[in-house]
């Protein structure tokens, strides 16, 4: 069983075409298969026309409404209403390309041992076709190094064995942004991420309501995240980049903060910026 989760928020606008895109996929059409696959779209409190459009799909599409929380939220609720053995999610504006589920489930039969793996993607931001920029280029195999600059892990693209959410945990309900990047260090830190090297999907972006344009200084969440991270059974290598990492963020914020005059906020990231440099004794 393959469950695919779609979480959305006032998307009606995208959401048809990405629900189409889950039902098009050529695996769950391949008679030769014992294939079975549960899509649910969690519905976080949309006021527009999100549960007409799910409604036209009918029996082939599963819908949950719960008041608006979040999408930290609603995946959670996602993984606690489906039951597959293989999870994976995709924004609500997003697309999958037909055969992305197919080439993901034939490197898990081929390689049994993965839990994880994720695949390129193609970019489309206000319709039109971009490239991504060299910081975003993907990793395969232990990159934990490589999630802490940025979010590499693109769960629109990502499928996973229900068992990592028992070891990692789920998603971090507190934070309103950037939880893909608190999860991609939890993963990062247990598992291999494999990286298939195809773009298997479209991300749509540019649009107002997306989370990275809503948020001033997304850096708050991710400094959030590594502070988290210090708590994991870390090396004292990946303490390091933990702590590296960390700094460079609370700098940036600093410098944000001390442009918009708000200086209590420009001292609360000097102190973290002090109190985690690398190798300094914890008093």
């Amino acid at each position: 069983m393959i469950s695919v989760i779609i979480p959305t928020y006032n998307r009606a606008c995208f959401l048809s075409e990405t629900i189409q895109s889950v039902l098009d996929q050529d695996y769950f059409h391949d008679n030769a298969k014992d294939t079975r696959f549960e899509l649910l779209v969690i519905d976080d409190g949309s006021t527009d026309e999100t549960a007409e459009i799910v409604r036209f799909f009918g029996e082939k599409v599963n819908y949950f409404y719960q008041p608006h929380q979040g999408v930290s939220a609603a995946r959670n609720q996602g993984l606690r209403l489906t039951s597959g053995n293989f999870v994976a999610f995709l924004d609500s504006d997003d697309l999958w390309k037909p055969n992305k589920i197919r080439t993901q489930m034939s490197f898990m039969d081929a390689f049994r041992r993965t839990m994880v793996c994720y695949t390129e993607e193609v970019w489309i931001r206000n319709g039109i076709l971009v490239n991504p920029k060299k910081k975003h280029q993907k990793y395969s195999g232990w990159i934990f190094d490589k999630v802490l600059p940025l979010c590499l892990l693109s769960l629109s693209s990502a499928l996973f064995r229900r068992e990592v959410f028992d070891v990692i945990g789920d998603f971090d309900e507190k934070m309103p942004a950037c939880e893909d990047y608190d999860l991609g260090i939890r993963l990062a830190h247990r598992f291999p991420i494999h990286l298939i090297d195809s773009p298997l999907i479209v991300k749509r972006g540019g649009h107002a309501d997306q989370l990275s344009r809503q948020f001033w200084g997304m850096d708050r969440f991710r400094v959030y995240a590594l502070e988290k991270a210090l708590q994991l059974d870390l090396s004292p290598d990946q303490e390091t980049m933990v702590r590296n990492e960390l700094v460079k963020k609370c700098q940036v914020l600093i410098q944000g903060f001390r442009k918009r005059k708000k200086h209590r906020e420009e001292k609360l990231y000097a102190d973290l910026a002090q109190k985690y440099q690398p190798n300094r004794e914890e008093t």
